[in-house]
């Protein structure tokens, strides 16, 4: 029997009824026909192989969480029912691995953690068996609303669980564990401000809770406020000196704080403690990489895959360095690691990437785009990223920030002309313009500070969902006082990021979307628009694994529209802003004549001319994107037609693109 779309959500339900009255049959008989209509839905999976257990099918049991693994790779309930199978079996050693990954995905799963404290026990692991009880026992203490929403948190449902979570602590205001996951979500969300403020509140109620802190670091780092971050993390090292994790988050904090020589120590003195620890090299070899010290953050990587072969960040740290060379040794162990049903799923889409490197630098593009084209097929299940959603904020941006809005709002904003805004889409050489620009005496290059963004999410309010253009449609609404307090705002937020100098560089190549924003909030402002060549610049995007916020690499279609509405919004800027407003600098121009495209920028910058710009590559200070590497050398074409070798694997970006941005056959 086949079930049509609009019939899935009951039949779902009947087959819920049924497992709950224990009808495992029935429901299998239910879901198997859900199953032919809508094959990868992950509630029909998760219950089948529920029902297959529970009747003994262990085949078809196994073979149903394959299936859901693959088409959820993070859902921890997956990894609990494949620990239930395995105890069923009589496989305690891959049933106590499969609730360890479960409770990694998903630490709200109370079952899981009871399994391991079981398992634990019969081994004779009684301390990590009494910290799974712990766990579990925490879980138990929590009211039924907030472990509900932490499931849903940790499940992807975030709207969901905030809520759930807002509902909860409207009657309960001073819940620690609901302040802290409402603030997890809106870390999640980007709403950092809003989560700043609930762990603070938080750890005023609970000033020795521990993982409150830990959290309020990583809310401040991703907000950039680096020095305060630094100093929560003295807090917790000053509690207890010999503490590896409060040692190590002080050595992280300090290398986002530009100390490097105190990180490394730190680094070092956490690996006198624990000599193999993987995470602790991998963080140590980020450190180095960022300092400069680049032969010693290989060795680093390298002792991190020594000491745990599956360990996907280390290799892919290595093939992130641009210029490093994968031995055969490595590719093998690599190739070996990702056969392996059980490999994580970060370090799965790390070492498709690091593999995608390797046999691109061997010649074998076909085998490269095969693991490139992986890596980005599991990071696009974890996005809601589409192209019709961005393209319909970029059409916004075109219709509310038109002509007549500029005409009515000149010179409303803060005066202040110290900001140069390097823009565009990431891989298309802003990090080379910023080279170029901190290595004169009256720039400080600083980094991709989230300010900007921070704003526009403010502006657009919480009804995301049901009044999406908000903003920009507001800035039609907004008073000059008010345009004029934003870049106030943003002049004093980032001022923590320079280190004198009159200017200073905000390359965050998301700003682009934000131009008219910009404009009206810092009139005075410099913006350059960072070109790359569309093949070359969408190619190299596709092929680099970005930390956050660059979903729309995971898909050449998608990166090709991103592209294309990129280029047609940088059109609508340069008509509806002032003639010369937004300087345009072709990344191929900057190759092919490096002092004259110098000249321009500095020119438009209004700054001297001056020699350290052109040899911008003996400029030392620290670089913390991907090109950290490539900038520390002097201008080449390496870069140019990368994307030729892959062109048969390509079409799907070439349609995306349109055949008017797309080179003939035979050029670059």
């Amino acid at each position: 029997m086949s079930i049509s779309e609009q019939d899935v959500p009951e039949q779902l339900a009947r087959a819920r009824s049924l497992v709950e009255g224990s009808d495992f049959k029935t429901a299998r008989s239910v879901l198997q026909d859900l199953l032919r209509t809508q094959p990868e839905h992950e509630d029909a999976l998760y219950m089948l192989a529920v029902c297959a257990r529970y009747l003994h099918d262990f085949d078809l049991a196994a073979d149903i969480l394959r299936r859901l693994q693959a088409v959820a790779p993070e859902f921890g309930r997956a990894f609990q029912e494949a620990g239930h199978l395995s105890r069923a079996q009589g496989q305690p050693a891959a049933a106590l691995t499969s609730y360890q990954q479960a409770t990694r995905l998903n630490p709200a799963l109370s079952a899981s953690w009871l399994a391991q404290a079981d398992l634990l026990r019969v081994q004779g692991r009684a301390e990590e068996a009494g910290q799974a009880q712990a766990q579990a026992d925490r879980l138990a203490g929590l009211p039924k609303p907030v472990l509900v929403a932490t499931n849903h948190l940790h499940e992807g449902r975030l709207l969901k669980a905030e809520g759930l979570l807002r509902a909860f602590l409207r009657r309960v205001p001073r819940h620690v564990e609901a302040m802290r996951l409402l603030a997890d979500i809106g870390s999640r969300l980007g709403i950092l401000d809003d989560a700043e403020f609930l762990l603070e509140q938080a750890i005023g109620f609970e000033p020795d809770n521990i993982q409150l802190r830990l959290d309020f670091i990583q809310v401040l780092r991703k907000r950039q406020k680096f020095e305060q971050a630094l100093e929560q993390a003295r807090l917790l090292k000053q509690r207890d000196p010999e503490n590896a994790t409060f040692l190590s988050n002080f050595a992280i904090e300090s290398l986002q704080s530009g100390d490097y020589e105190t990180a490394l120590a730190h680094f070092d003195k956490v690996l006198e403690m624990r000599p193999d620890d993987p995470a602790i090299l991998t963080s140590r070899g980020h450190a180095l990489k960022t300092y400069g010290r680049t032969e010693e953050a290989i060795r680093s990587y390298q002792a991190a895959c020594a000491v745990k072969p599956d360990h996907g960040d280390a290799y892919y740290s290595l093939a992130n360095l641009k210029t490093y060379r994968f031995s055969e040794a490595e590719v093998d162990n690599m190739l070996q690691q990702l056969a392996q049903p059980a490999l994580n799923f970060v370090s799965r889409v790390h070492v498709c990437f690091a593999l995608g490197k390797a046999f691109e630098d061997r010649g074998e593009p076909g085998r490269a785009f095969e693991h490139y084209a992986m890596g980005n097929a599991l990071k696009q299940k974890q996005t809601r990223y589409t192209a019709q959603q961005m393209s319909a904020e970029l059409e916004a941006q075109k219709k509310f920030c038109d002509a007549a809005l500029f005409d009515s709002r000149k010179s409303m904003g803060d005066p202040s002309p110290d900001p140069i805004f390097i823009v565009g889409l990431p891989r298309a050489g802003s990090t080379l313009l910023e080279q170029i620009l901190a290595s004169h005496s009256q720039v400080d290059g600083t980094l991709e500070l989230p300010n900007i963004l921070a704003m526009a999410h403010r502006l657009r309010g919480r009804k995301i969902l049901s009044d999406r253009h908000r903003y920009p449609r507001i800035l039609n609404e907004m008073a000059a006082s008010e345009f004029a307090a934003l870049g106030r705002e943003y002049i004093e937020t980032t001022r923590l990021h320079r280190r004198g100098a009159p200017f200073f560089t905000d390359k965050m190549p998301n700003n682009f979307r934000h131009i008219g924003f910009i404009h009206l909030i810092l009139p005075n402002a410099k913006i350059i628009d960072a070109r790359r060549a569309p093949m070359d610049c969408c190619w190299s995007g596709f092929k680099q694994l970005f930390a956050e916020g660059q979903e729309f690499t995971y898909s050449l279609s998608d990166i090709g529209h991103y592209y294309r509405g990129y280029v047609d919004l940088m059109s609508h800027w340069h008509s509806v802003l002032p003639k010369g407003r937004i300087l345009q600098v072709d990344h191929e121009r900057v190759i092919d004549d490096i002092e004259g495209e110098v000249r321009r920028i500095l020119d438009y910058c209004e700054l001297p001319f001056e020699e350290d710009c052109v040899a911008f590559h003996r400029t030392e200070r620290a670089v913390r994107t991907a090109s950290s590497e490539q900038v520390r050398q002097p201008i080449n074409r390496s870069g140019q037609g990368q994307w030729r070798p892959f062109e048969p694997y390509l079409a799907p970006l070439k349609a995306a693109l349109g055949s008017d941005l797309v080179p003939p056959a035979g050029t670059i």
